[in-house]
């Protein structure tokens, strides 16, 4: 079991790698990612997206797909999009809240 946890971290911070295409944050600090789980070399991720006409879902999905992928024991990637709860921006991590405020995006 707390090898699944370890695991689960890792590929949170996997993700941090994967950028959004309109802003430069990670898909974690924009908090689209809801969850992450691993089982038997496939990881699951919930997620959503800033909005249902998002032009940039096929690119974010496969930019997670492929940096999942690189980790030796994943053999396969399964995103589920959700979006309840919505995507609002109080799903920022502090971190993101910076960097859109250091691009002028964000007063908070």
């Amino acid at each position: 079991m707390a090898v699944h946890v370890q695991n689960e971290q890792k590929y949170w911070d996997a993700l941090k790698e994967v950028m959004d295409p309109e802003f430069p944050i990670s898909v974690v600090d924009m908090g689209l990612i809801y969850g992450i789980k691993e089982d038997s070399g496939t990881v699951k991720v919930t997620m959503t997206f800033t909005a249902v006409g998002c032009a940039c879902t096929e690119w974010i999905k496969g930019d997670i797909e492929k940096r999942l992928l690189d980790e030796p024991e994943i053999r396969s990637v399964d995103i589920h999009v959700v979006w309840d709860p919505p995507w609002t921006v109080d799903r920022l991590t502090e971190e993101g809240k910076q960097k859109m405020k250091n691009w002028g995006v964000s007063s908070r």
